[in-house]
């Protein structure tokens, strides 16, 4: 009896972007392309049944609940692509970029096209760099 491997997280992920719609493919793998580039301690699999965002560096023990480690989570229902922030209140620059201001500290950035993630790349990478530096190790 033959045993099936399990795909990596990172071929889930490729896995799940490939059946998407060409054009949001593309806009799916920029924004993939830049978060990872940030940091060669950000990690992705598919959580929340969307490609996700981590932080795989040392920190302090935490409950799982508080989603310390979480980056990022892709969120593509409705006909748009929102990217939230499971902790984004924890950025503490104003980069004009984040949206919402939720009480369980939520934030979230909007993309509408592969320009508009283009023209957001800049201020993506500052706020995760900043996400990053908030981190307790």
């Amino acid at each position: 009896m033959e045993q099936s491997i399990k795909p990596s997280p990172t071929e889930q992920v490729s896995a799940y972007i490939d059946k998407l719609e060409p054009n949001v493919a593309e806009i799916i793998q920029a924004i993939r392309k830049l978060i990872l580039s940030t940091d060669k301690e950000i990690a992705e699999h598919i959580k929340w049944n969307s490609p996700s965002f981590y932080y795989t560096g040392k920190i302090k023990d935490f409950d799982a609940k508080e989603y310390k480690r979480d980056i990022a989570v892709l969120n593509l229902n409705k006909q748009r692509i929102m990217l939230v922030l499971p902790t984004g209140d924890r950025i503490t620059e104003s980069l004009d970029l984040l949206e919402g201001n939720y009480k369980d500290g939520r934030r979230i950035i909007n993309f509408k096209d592969l320009d508009d993630v283009l023209s957001k790349a800049t201020k993506l990478q500052k706020a995760i760099e900043n996400w990053l530096q908030t981190v307790e190790q």
